[in-house]
């Protein structure tokens, strides 16, 4: 799988597809950052839920610090997957119902120092493609290639760092239901 389509949440329970599905939200956006974390948390229980065919109660998700968040059924341990992303008005949760996954969201933007943050954090590889892009095209191609990175770094539980190298998995892109948002979802190998 290259991409997947996400819808917005409430809408049908999504379809996953090689046990991977993701919703988007419309939050306030504001100072109201915890306010979204729980809109969010809240959405994908219920999504979660109605996907497994369980009472939104039984399903729990837990984050502790320096981990990936994880999710329990009926309080017992799962090998289920789970992301979060937030930009501006839009949250995204990613649910992997076969194991790690990481996701990341952002408005396509222009940023000056692209050539110094892609070299930092993205790699010679990608900052070298993106030297070679059109320049009208480049702010889209940045914000691929970042929500790329951070997803991958969330699936392996890593905070932002400088470039270190590819880490081992999958990228997927998000074909995403608002004009300007870009994103990825990355599936870690469960045997690295």
């Amino acid at each position: 799988m290259k991409s997947l389509a996400v819808h917005m949440w409430l809408g049908p329970t999504p379809a996953p597809q090689d046990g991977l599905f993701a919703i988007l939200i419309h939050t306030d956006g504001g100072p109201h950052r915890d306010a979204a974390r729980r809109q969010l948390r809240l959405a994908a229980r219920e999504v979660l839920a109605a996907v497994l065919h369980v009472p939104p109660d039984d399903i729990g998700i837990v984050s502790r610090p320096g981990e990936a968040p994880s999710v329990v059924l009926a309080g017992a341990p799962t090998v289920i997957g789970i992301s979060f992303s937030h930009d501006e008005r839009y949250s995204l949760a990613a649910i992997n119902l076969q194991g790690r996954i990481g996701a990341d969201i952002q408005l396509v933007q222009d940023i000056p120092d692209w050539q110094a943050v892609a070299r930092d954090y993205l790699g010679p590889a990608v900052a070298a493609a993106l030297q070679a892009t059109p320049a009208a095209e480049r702010p889209a191609a940045f914000t691929q290639a970042w929500t790329q990175r951070e997803a991958a770094l969330k699936c392996h539980a890593q905070q932002l760092s400088e470039w270190q190298g590819d880490l081992p998995g999958q990228a997927i892109s998000l074909i995403l239901p608002v004009a300007g948002l870009t994103g990825h979802l990355y599936i870690g190998d469960n045997n690295a």
